[in-house]
């Protein structure tokens, strides 16, 4: 189990129920445990910016077709701003209120 504790409410605590290899270290878990929250905010940007949500699924085929498509504009689009940027790590006018670094594939700012 993995307890991590709110930067901004020391009170406030959030669960985590882990499994993985006997072997992982508590850096390896803590590391990968965080790197959560990077995926979350890429998967809601690329909902609100390129409609990866936006579909009625009737076929399997149509839904394939419908996620590869806004996944690929959503890369298009993380590597584009990237270039813009100079490079993937300019952090300095990044949005997100958490002390971590944000996700090289983020491109929302």
């Amino acid at each position: 189990m993995l307890i991590r504790r709110s930067i901004t409410d020391p009170t406030e605590l959030a669960y985590y129920l882990c499994y993985g290899p006997i072997d992982t270290t508590d850096e390896q878990l803590i590391r990968v445990a965080g790197t959560r929250w990077a995926i979350e905010e890429c998967f809601q940007t690329a909902k609100n910016e390129v409609g990866l949500d936006d579909y009625q699924v009737r076929r399997y085929d149509a839904w394939y077709r419908h996620i590869t498509l806004a996944m690929w504009a959503h890369a298009f689009l993380a590597v584009t701003a990237a270039a813009s940027k100079g490079g993937p790590n300019s952090n300095e006018t990044s949005s997100s209120r958490s002390p971590s670094v944000r996700s090289d594939v983020c491109w929302h700012t």
